[in-house]
């Protein structure tokens, strides 16, 4: 789990195909001191799991499944992208709670500059928007934003100089794909609800916990 507070960035040195998935070789731009093998690290949004470390290098596998909801298919060597290690428990949560399993990609639709920030408006399939609402959370290539503004194919986010400086959204132009994450409760209270709505157009069974047992014990 992490927070979308961009802990540095790191250098995609070496990039090898590997049975239809992605190997990585990544230099960060920060000490790795504590990190492990095995340890998970979000690279540009993405949950993934060093299986080497060396100083500020280590090692990831992208699975074929990452690789179909993520722009690291398109990747090259050289590119720079960002990083956040796994939240410790205890710790201040400053952005939100980020799993690092991508829905999918978005496009950079256009910035404006409004005052000291930057207007960053995405385009981004109806099956992703539809998880946001206006002043909630979304991760774009693992950067915790605040939603402006959400429409059926396009969102907008306010970007500060500090968050441009610190993250590569300060280096992002019209056209650019970023990894997208969305607030995973939309998906499960819509999961729950769909249930929900299938099981009352059954009949319920003995014991059901339902309108008609509530009012029998006093609800």
């Amino acid at each position: 789990m992490f927070t979308g507070i961009i802990e540095g960035f790191g250098t995609l040195m070496r990039l090898r195909p590997a049975d239809g998935g992605l190997r990585m070789v990544v230099r960060a731009d920060f000490d790795l001191d504590g990190s492990r093998i095995g340890d998970s690290i979000c690279v540009n949004g993405a949950c993934l799991t060093a299986v080497e470390i060396a100083g500020r290098t280590f090692t990831v596998d992208v699975s074929p499944e990452t690789l179909s909801k993520s722009t690291f298919r398109r990747v090259v060597a050289g590119e720079i992208v960002n990083l956040e290690r796994a939240l410790r428990m205890g710790g201040r949560i400053d952005g939100h709670l980020v799993s690092g399993h991508l829905d999918g990609t978005g496009t950079v639709a256009g910035i404006q500059a409004a005052g000291n920030a930057r207007i960053f408006q995405f385009r981004a399939p109806e099956a992703i928007t539809r998880y946001m609402i206006q002043k909630g959370s979304v991760a774009v290539d693992g950067i915790s934003l605040t939603v402006n503004a959400v429409n059926r194919l396009d969102f907008a986010v306010s970007v500060i100089p500090h968050t441009a400086q610190a993250t590569t959204l300060g280096h992002k132009k019209a056209g650019d794909s970023v990894n997208l994450e969305v607030d995973m409760i939309g998906k499960y209270v819509e999961r729950f609800m769909a249930q929900c709505g299938r099981a009352t157009a059954q009949t319920p069974p003995a014991g059901a916990v339902n309108r008609e047992f509530l009012a029998r014990h006093g609800f």
